[in-house]
């Protein structure tokens, strides 16, 4: 059985994860190993990594190589995320993580991401007959992917992320009045009017959202059951009813509200308003929540699996 290695520094956690491919072509998982981060505290205004929010990378990475001595770290993809590909000492943080602990992180294009996300979005769902249009909100970017093939037709990737809005729009990650509130709201669909190119669901297609904020908007407007299980859809009118409960409810309190965590609790508000923009835009009354993104695309490029059943 082949396996392939995936570490992801995002702003949320460091994540090992391994998988291998049996000989019926099931993705089978090896190991898992996270490392709590929250790099959003460590940014400088312009969006630098300030030295704290380094070391935090410098020792998460150093904590998972420790941990799992056997793994050949040539073999391993290390790839850092926006919260690291987009700050002005990018290039510095990723040589003293590599001087200290001998990964040498790389980065992703957004558009890149985009198109790893609609294949392991694509791989998950099967074989999809008509149109696919993926959506992937992240802290810093938002991955947009539509298409007919294994292959995306358009990919695109906006800097609308959760914590992007949230530092631009929304300080300590609440709306000071209902008047703010909408005027996020309009500046997020006044933007999102301008992208040339931007996909629409088509009503042969599907729509799949790909990342952690969708699944805990789902979980949101759904309510979570005893189980814990994320429902599988999130639709447009679900999510503007949930819009009001976040935006009525502190930061330090949400992760008490079904499916929102704790360190996402800052940037869920936004997550939200994003996520029906993009919804709108797009015309996707409601999508399905796919729980593989770009690392699940990466894990399956680099066991050569096909991007379809």
């Amino acid at each position: 059985m082949r396996q392939a290695a995936v570490l992801d520094v995002g702003c949320h956690s460091a994540l090992l994860t391994v998988v291998r491919r049996s000989k019926d072509g099931v993705l089978e998982p090896v190991l898992s190993h996270k490392v709590r981060l929250g790099l959003h505290h460590s940014l400088g205004p312009e969006g630098q990594l300030r030295r704290s929010g380094v070391r935090t990378v410098q020792e998460a990475v150093a904590e998972v190589v420790a941990a799992h001595p056997r793994l050949r770290l040539p073999e391993v993809f290390a790839f850092a995320t926006s919260v690291i590909r987009d700050a002005p000492n990018c290039d510095d943080v990723i040589e003293r993580v590599a001087d200290t602990t001998g990964v040498q992180l790389r980065v992703l294009p957004g558009e890149e991401e985009a198109r790893l996300a609609y294949a392991a979005a694509r791989r998950w769902a099967g074989p999809v007959d008509g149109p696919l249009l993926v959506l992937d909100i992240g802290g810093g970017t938002v991955e947009i992917a539509s298409g007919t093939d294994a292959r995306p037709r358009t990919v695109h990737s906006l800097p609308l992320g959760a914590r992007t809005v949230t530092r631009k729009h929304l300080s300590g990650g609440t709306a000071a009045s209902a008047k703010q509130l909408a005027e996020v709201r309009r500046e997020l669909r006044r933007y999102l009017g301008t992208v040339a190119g931007l996909p629409r669901a088509e009503p042969d297609g599907a729509v799949l959202a790909c990342s952690k904020t969708f699944t805990q908007l789902a979980r949101l407007a759904a309510g979570r059951d005893k189980r814990g299980r994320t429902p599988e859809r999130l639709t447009l009118p679900a999510l503007r009813e949930a819009i009001p409960l976040l935006a009525a409810t502190t930061p330090g309190s949400r992760d008490k509200l079904p499916g929102i965590s704790a360190h996402r609790a800052g940037q869920s508000l936004a997550g939200a308003l994003v996520a029906e923009a993009l919804m709108e835009a797009c015309e996707a009354r409601s999508v399905t929540i796919c729980p593989w993104s770009t690392r699940e695309g990466l894990l399956l490029e680099r066991l050569g699996a096909p991007s379809e059943n």
